[in-house]
């Protein structure tokens, strides 16, 4: 039986439908937070603080927390790290029934759940090739469903339920995200269990650490999967920093329109992923990756210039198609072609190189929004996007992408060979049987 009608297996559906409940706890998050941000002070810089602390766990921790979770069990330390984040919500829900909420206190929590996520997406990221045995089909339906569902929960649902329940009172949303994550734990509790790596003995863990970055920043391909999220980082938080300052100031967007407009880019989200895997097919997955990259620099310098909220919205749709795309096809590709024993140090390797650009790029938001104007956050970022979109266009080459998966696929397992795209395949397969347009657009194209 290929993989191309392989069912996924039954613990993914729990894995799936705990991201979504998740999913749509962040959603109302994502929405309130900047609010409430926004309601305790209107200097930029603070705003910024806020929205950089959430990255700084991948900075200062981000490497040794990949060889810690290649350490542990994948499966516990999901379910322990969501207890834990709604344990730690009640903090600033209570502070906000009390109107103690104050700008470091949302800076300390931003932080804490930053450092939760890592741990927990690092194992996510890990735990889902064991669950569905590293093939690269399955891979690609699982994360367009996994993006799928989490951008309608979080972009669609989430960010007008979030600007409600603040209406309700500063509490209710972050008691919501509460629920959310002991949903999650308890669904993720009820996952099998995958097998954890054989131990490398006498390897200490800032070794096993080492080893991990080691091996993404020498392999062009992985490390141009990395720096796209990494220089991506700079320029979106640069926008998301004062996007609810823009929206209310330069647009005239109240508060439940913001929501709205957060909605709008996970339409394109959901869009982006739904049609990820066709686009891979028809363009190859590295071709296909820059492209997607072109079109949110090309988004971002829409938003910038809109004239109005619809103009707006129409701008964040289209950059949210290219962020779902790309957040299907990357994650994909790297878990099909990293070994198993590698894979929480490899993956929380390429998303520390994201996150620390994170804060960087939130700081660089507020500085040239206090300095210069508010729409100069936006047309920079547009610019570091398509520089970025020029730059790794070579490191993650269609040539590149099948070199690696012809390298990973074991040489006696014909299912790989049938669940690839069909420049994927070419590659796989070595034979000139391969349809002749992706032949002729891989040797001119790269």
């Amino acid at each position: 039986m290929t993989s191309g009608v392989r069912k996924l297996p039954t613990g993914f559906g729990r894995l799936w439908t705990a991201q979504t409940v998740s999913s749509l706890g962040d959603g109302v998050s994502h929405a309130a937070l900047p609010l409430l941000a926004l309601a305790l002070t209107r200097d930029p810089m603070a705003l910024a603080v806020v929205t950089a602390a959430g990255t700084l766990p991948w900075l200062l921790f981000g490497v040794l927390g990949g060889a810690l979770v290649d350490r542990w069990d994948r499966r516990r330390t999901m379910w322990v790290t969501d207890a834990a984040r709604a344990v730690l919500l009640a903090i600033p829900a209570a502070a906000a029934a009390l109107d103690v909420l104050s700008i470091p206190l949302l800076a300390a929590v931003a932080f804490l759940l930053g450092l939760g996520g890592l741990f927990f997406d690092t194992a996510a990221t890990a735990y889902l090739p064991d669950l569905l045995g590293r093939d690269p089909a399955l891979l690609e339906r699982a994360n367009s469903r996994l993006r799928g569902t989490q951008t309608a929960a979080s972009g669609f649902v989430g960010p007008p339920a979030g600007s409600a329940l603040l209406a309700l009172g500063r509490a209710v949303p972050l008691l919501a995200d509460a629920v959310s994550f002991a949903i999650s734990a308890l669904l993720v509790r009820s996952l099998p269990a995958a097998p954890r790596p054989a131990p490398q003995a006498r390897e200490s863990l800032l070794r096993q650490a080492r080893d991990g970055a080691s091996y993404v920043i020498r392999d062009r391909l992985l490390l141009g999967l990395a720096l796209r999220p990494a220089v991506g980082n700079i320029a979106f938080l640069a926008v998301e920093t004062v996007l609810a300052l823009f929206a209310h100031d330069r647009l005239g967007i109240n508060t439940f329109g913001f929501g709205l407009l957060l909605t709008a880019e996970a339409t394109g989200g959901l869009l982006g992923a739904g049609i990820a895997s066709f686009l891979g097919r028809r363009l190859g997955t590295g071709t296909a990756l820059t492209c997607t990259a072109a079109v949110e620099g090309l988004a971002i310098l829409g938003l910038a210039a809109a004239p109005n909220p619809h103009a707006a919205g129409l701008a964040l749709a289209v950059c949210g198609a290219g962020m779902g795309a790309t957040m299907v096809l990357g994650p994909s590709l790297r878990q099909a072609i990293v070994p198993a024993h590698l894979m929480g140090r490899v993956a929380s390797t390429s998303r520390m190189l994201a996150m620390c650009a994170a804060p960087f790029g939130a700081f660089l938001g507020g500085w040239l929004a206090t300095t210069y104007d508010i729409r100069t956050p936006l047309y920079t970022a547009a610019g570091l996007l398509l520089t970025m979109t020029a730059v790794t266009s070579t490191m993650t080459s269609n040539r590149r992408v099948e070199a690696a998966l012809r390298a990973a696929a074991p040489a006696d397992d014909p299912d790989h060979l049938e669940s690839s795209d069909p420049v994927q395949r070419s590659a796989l397969q070595c034979s000139a049987r391969a349809p002749i347009g992706v032949v002729d657009r891989v040797d001119e194209g790269e």
